[in-house]
């Protein structure tokens, strides 16, 4: 096959983009505002209006759906398709499609507006779309990469750049995880059952809830960092190699890390310490990719006074990396028995999902919305107070948070010298937050503001400019004339599926087998570099698999596969049907103060019940997992075990306590909290 040389013009399809871009700037608005209102909600109850549509339950996943989906997602698909085109100096292959997928997506979202406030969910974080909404987002995810697959295909640039490496990472593994985290059996059109139960689904659902951070809210946004930070500063990436470095070793590490939001409780030992360990090791990766982008602005630093877009990605760096130290050492089992069910957890999110996303976007949308409408941005000192004002309103609701956290999980474990509750009352932890929870309010309306001022200024650029789609010339079309199967047989390739399969089985051997896989490692990679020697080419083995995106594609896919099948398919093939099992919440104790757990189905209004307090959000709020501290048994009772879960779908375990364990209620403490 002979590669053609012709010259011509690609008008890129920036419509689309402009679409999306609008879409960022109005859903921003509408999340951060819900946000507010749930923060008022928490420092005044009066704010739930007392109508159960308003309620806080109802509304939190709102505003998480409307940050994580509805903003981020508008965000990510404006700069994804944006840099794409001008990568590969190509248009985007499909307008049909890609104008399907704009739509389609905000029905989605207008679908979510509509459905959780009416209590239709599905209760699992980060998943709460009721099926029908879920197989309209596998519609629109599955137009979505089939554009881009196909736009890839008709590149006129033979290697991937960086930022697309993390695009097809983004485009395969949200196809994974929303997948097998919604197989579900409907009962209605409006209900459903997940196919997992108990302890499976707590770890399928964390297994995506994790990842859907990882791979919604980081790689698509490193990707646009990659392209967008030298744009802004004028400076190539700071380092190619570093970018190799951080790329595949931080998708492989990151799907692993999903337990590590089920510490201490009746998920297997084994899941939680593998867990653990990665989240430890995605250190390395993440300050990796941070300190990528800082030495690549290290040559604009000179501009933070004077350009607001440099002032964003400095800080929405920053933030990526304190989001990304902060995770893994809430991980820590020790760190973890102190903060995870307090405030610390929300002050985590919040730091990375508005100041590294929600910067990122900002930075963005001021360096692309002039380029797009063909004018000047018409207020740089409206840009300056919205990143002043902003980023105090973000310190100060993560600084609240923090605070509030530590003091909690203090309030919460703190004992007396004869071993039993200083705090018996659930509600000294709260009412020692309500200051805190104040000045939380007032950062969510500072940061509130200051988007609102960056949409007033793009807006009134928008309106003194006009609509301009980016053209490039091209001359010489390269096309790949290769054959897949021989090069998924080269020598790059086994290399790098050996290191990963070896890594892997390293979990699962001693210390000698480990000793002597770590030999076997060095041996392999002193082989590739020696057969990398002798090879006659220009090229390093990394060029060759970027000039093939489906290799690429399937070493990615091979890669995240890995962590999931290790970390599920034991958990969900093995029984829970151990004698002494439980389904109800309760446990009676035999002469000897032993407890003896009964094993029954859910009776018809058991299940009733359930379905009120999934449609009611009360796992925003409680937990329904005791984990086995002495400060948690006095206060709750009995530590929880997998086998009473066993007919739970969906789990109930909660991940914040705004208010007491709810797993064994019946008269152990009182209502004033």
């Amino acid at each position: 096959m002979q590669d053609t040389v012709s010259t011509r013009q690609v008008v890129y399809n920036d419509g689309v983009v402009r679409a999306f871009s609008i879409a960022t700037m109005v859903w921003s608005a509408v999340a951060m505002l819900v946000g507010v209102i749930v923060a008022t909600q928490l420092s005044f109850w009066q704010a739930n209006l007392g109508i159960e549509w308003t309620s806080f339950g109802r509304l939190r996943p709102l505003h998480t759906n409307a940050a994580i989906f509805a903003f981020v997602g508008n965000m990510m698909f404006a700069g994804i398709y944006h840099s794409t085109q001008r990568l590969l100096k190509t248009r985007l292959a499909s307008d049909a499609l890609s104008w399907a997928h704009f739509w389609l997506y905000q029905l989605i979202i207008v679908a979510a507006a509509v459905t959780l406030p009416l209590g239709l969910t599905q209760s699992k974080e980060y998943a709460e779309l009721i099926w029908p909404i879920d197989l309209l987002v596998v519609v629109t995810w599955v137009i979505f990469a089939v554009n881009y697959f196909w736009t890839l295909a008709r590149r006129n640039e033979k290697n991937l750049y960086v930022a697309i490496w993390f695009y097809i990472a983004t485009i395969i593994t949200i196809a994974v995880l929303y997948i097998v985290n919604n197989l579900q059996i409907p009962t209605s059109l409006t209900h459903s059952y997940s196919i997992f139960t108990g302890v499976q689904d707590a770890l399928v659902q964390w297994w995506y809830g994790h990842n859907a951070v990882a791979f919604f809210l980081t790689t698509p946004i490193l990707g646009i960092m990659y392209y967008y930070l030298p744009k802004a500063a004028n400076r190539p990436v700071y380092s190619y190699r570093l970018s190799v470095v951080h790329f595949w070793s931080l998708i492989f590490l990151y799907i692993w890390a999903g337990p590590h939001h089920l510490l201490y409780t009746a998920l297997p030992d084994w899941a939680q310490t593998v867990g653990m360990i990665f989240s430890i090791m995605l250190w390395a990766p993440s300050w990796g990719g941070m300190l990528n982008g800082l030495l690549t602005l290290r040559g604009a630093w000179h501009k933070f006074t004077t350009d607001p877009v440099i002032k964003f990605f400095i800080v929405a760096v920053t933030f990526y990396g304190m989001s990304t130290f902060e995770g893994p050492l809430l991980s820590i089992k020790s760190v973890s028995a102190l903060g995870h069910y307090t405030d610390w957890i929300i002050g985590h999110v919040h730091s990375g999902v508005l100041g590294w996303n929600g910067f990122m976007a900002a930075g963005m949308l001021y360096w692309m919305v002039p380029r797009l409408w063909g004018t000047k941005l018409h207020s740089v000192k409206l840009a300056d107070t919205h990143f002043w004002i902003s980023t105090f309103g973000i310190l100060l609701y993560v600084v609240s948070m923090w605070v509030s956290g530590i003091s909690q999980g203090l309030y919460l474990r703190a004992l007396d010298v004869d071993g039993f509750l200083l705090y018996p009352d659930f509600i000294e932890s709260l009412i020692a937050s309500k200051f805190l929870y104040h000045m939380r309010l007032i950062g969510g309306l500072a940061y509130l503001t200051g988007f609102c001022l960056m949409i007033g200024n793009l807006w009134i650029t928008i309106k003194q400019g006009k609509p301009v789609d980016g053209t490039v010339e091209v001359t010489g079309v390269t096309k790949d004339s290769s054959n897949f199967f021989s090069l998924m047989k080269g020598a790059p390739v086994v290399y790098s599926v050996l290191l990963i399969g070896l890594s892997c089985v390293m979990f699962f051997v001693g210390l000698l087998g480990t000793a002597i896989i770590v030999a076997a490692l060095i041996v392999v990679t002193i082989s590739a570099i020696l057969y990398a020697k002798r090879a006659k080419t220009d090229h390093a083995w990394h060029d060759l698999v970027e000039g093939h995106p489906m290799a690429f594609t399937v070493l990615v896919l091979v890669a995240i596969l890995i962590g999931g099948m290790v970390e599920i398919i034991p958990t969900v093939m093995t029984s829970q049907q151990i004698p002494g099992q439980m389904a109800e919440v309760t446990a009676l104790q035999n002469e000897d103060g032993v407890y003896r757990f009964m094993q029954e189905p859910y009776s018809p209004l058991e299940v009733e019940g359930r379905d009120i307090y999934v449609r009611e959000g009360c796992y925003t709020c409680h937990s329904q997992m005791v984990r086995p501290f002495r400060h948690e048994t006095l206060r709750y009772g009995e530590f929880s075990r997998a086998s009473e879960f066993i007919y739970d779908t969906p789990f109930q375990w909660g991940s914040k306590r705004t208010g007491p364990d709810l797993h064994r209620v019946g008269g152990r403490y009182p209502n004033q909290w």
